[in-house]
């Protein structure tokens, strides 16, 4: 069991990234934490750990952990038995078997005596037969490491696991190894992750927010739909606001005007009847003060419903207020863009495929681009693009505009301010109040337009290219889609999937997210072997 009560983090001379968090997961309970960036679900995750200490409360587990991280640097110089803790073991279990009986090997080992079979099965579950355990870390691919970690939990049998976004270096084959794990298991799992495949696995969704955590008994699938009832719930209740606002404005214009007109009425009585002067003011400066106070009456309750109104819609989702207004692409449907003959690609002497390549790629098609980790997607977007050029037969193409969105978001200026960014995209002399109007839309307040784009986040990323885009209002006639939802937090992988799909022209995708795949409208597929 985890238990976590009044837990509280910040950094320093910075704000509280949570506070006075309470948290239980039971023991063979699969969880998950969800959350925008920046909420600390990562943070959290290493608390769980024991890799930080909170600022405040406690923390109570009972069982031994195997963390997952989603950053490896900190391991690079290590040997891949460093990583996983199991080197001494490994190095006391050779010693013995070389006939040294030394009391502290025995201890060491602690009678795990099969752990070398659990290394050969675990290396051979995640397609890692080759790798010595010897090695450095720094010698491994991205997808490597996650495994090297992966095969960690096999190897060191935790009774909890914790894995932060473990899919995001992962080929389709990785991920359907650890969605396999994840079912099969019996210890307590609690994730990290942006991969709603593997979030439909658990059985408990914990939202982290500003407001703290929400409990939701289900997976990824019934979270959404709860969510998609609270934000219907939510726009209601905004409506009703909004019309007792309006109402209450009414009443307040409504009742001033009567009084008024009473006291034009009055005051008109009062001339005719003689009332004198010093009279008059005093009946003046009561009605004076009448007024004043039915107008404090009635602004105090237009405030009052103008501040929920505010709470309201401060509580709408990211995901709704941000949408990318394509133009179709004027090419027709079904022109031929790009027509491959043969084509292959040499490292090192060898080809990258088996067999050359031969495809058509023709206006409107939305394709993905599958292979496993090392097959060459990437390669052949480069050579699509003409970035690179073919070793062996030949690449034809027509004219067309394309934007190549890659994982690392490489469009976006890393030395251009967010608004000057935003400005490169302004060919229609939009002026500054409605491009600003729009980098606010996209969350991009008045305090962020003069940040650099090398101190923003993939998400932030993200949404600045989707406005600029939005500023441009000029579809490309293709777009080219390389792991675009690695690195992005469900808000705003959302907000990539609603803007794809309402968009009309080519799409040319990488990504192992079967789910964004689906939900992007993808029904052509290219195969790398």
């Amino acid at each position: 069991m985890l238990f976590l009560h009044n837990i509280s983090f910040g950094f320093p001379a910075g704000n509280l990234l949570f506070n006075s968090i309470n948290l239980t997961m039971l023991t063979h309970s699969k969880s998950a934490l969800v959350g925008s960036n920046g909420t600390g679900k990562s943070t959290l995750l290493k608390i769980l750990a024991n890799e930080i200490e909170p600022l405040a409360g406690n923390v109570n587990i009972h069982g031994n952990i195997f963390y997952v991280p989603q950053m490896f640097g900190n391991f690079n110089d290590l040997t891949v038995a460093e990583c996983l803790k199991i080197d001494k073991k490994l190095d006391a279990l050779q010693k013995i078997t070389h006939g040294e009986v030394d009391e502290i090997y025995f201890e060491t080992l602690n009678d795990d005596w099969e752990i070398e079979e659990r290394c050969q099965n675990a290396l051979q579950y995640w397609k890692l037969e080759d790798l010595d355990l010897n090695q450095t870390l720094e010698s491994l691919s991205g997808g490597q490491k996650t495994k090297v970690f992966l095969a960690g939990i096999q190897i060191n049998q935790p009774e909890i696991i914790l894995l932060d976004e473990p899919t995001n270096h992962l080929d389709l084959e990785g991920r359907n190894l650890l969605y396999d794990f994840i079912e099969k298991t019996n210890s307590t799992v609690v994730i990290v992750s942006h991969d709603r495949t593997l979030l439909n696995l658990v059985d408990t969704i914990f939202e982290l927010s500003n407001q703290g955590i929400s409990t939701y008994g289900g997976n990824y699938d019934f979270y959404a739909e709860q969510k998609e009832i609270e934000n219907e719930a939510l726009q209601n209740d905004i409506h009703s606001k909004e019309r007792a606002l309006k109402k209450a404005k009414e009443k307040e214009r409504e009742t001033l005007e009567r009084k008024q007109k009473l006291d034009a009425r009055g005051k008109g009585k009062q001339e005719k009847s003689g009332v004198a002067r010093i009279m008059m003011n005093t009946l003046r400066n009561n009605a004076e003060k009448n007024s004043s106070k039915l107008k404090s009456v009635h602004a105090e309750k237009i405030n009052d419903i103008s501040g929920d109104l505010r709470d309201l819609r401060s509580s709408v989702r990211n995901a709704d207020q941000m949408k990318v207004n394509f133009n179709d692409s004027n090419l027709h449907s079904g022109k031929i863009l790009i027509s491959v003959e043969e084509i292959n690609f040499k490292y090192h002497e060898e080809n990258l495929w088996k067999e050359n390549l031969n495809l058509e790629i023709r206006s409107g098609d939305r394709i993905s681009i599958k292979g496993s980790n090392g097959s060459g997607k990437t390669t052949l977007i480069k050579l699509l693009l003409g970035d690179l050029k073919p070793s062996v037969g030949t690449i034809s193409k027509s004219e067309f505009q394309t934007i190549y969105i890659d994982q690392e978001y490489s469009l976006i200026d890393r030395n251009a301010t967010v608004y000057e960014f935003a400005e490169q995209f302004n060919d229609n002399a939009m002026p500054e109040a409605e491009v600003k109007t729009l980098l606010s839309r996209f969350l991009f307040g008045k305090e962020t337009w003069d940040k650099i784009g090398d101190v923003l986040s993939g998400g932030e990323h993200l949404r600045l290219l989707l406005c600029g885009l939005s500023i441009s209002n000029k579809a490309p006639d293709m777009i080219i889609l390389d792991e675009p939802t690695n690195n992005l937090d469900l808000q705003n992988v959302e907000i990539l999937t609603n803007s794809i799909k309402d968009y009309h022209g080519t799409l040319l995708v990488i990504s192992h997210d079967e789910v964004f795949l689906e939900q992007i409208g993808v029904d052509k597929e290219i195969v790398l072997q």
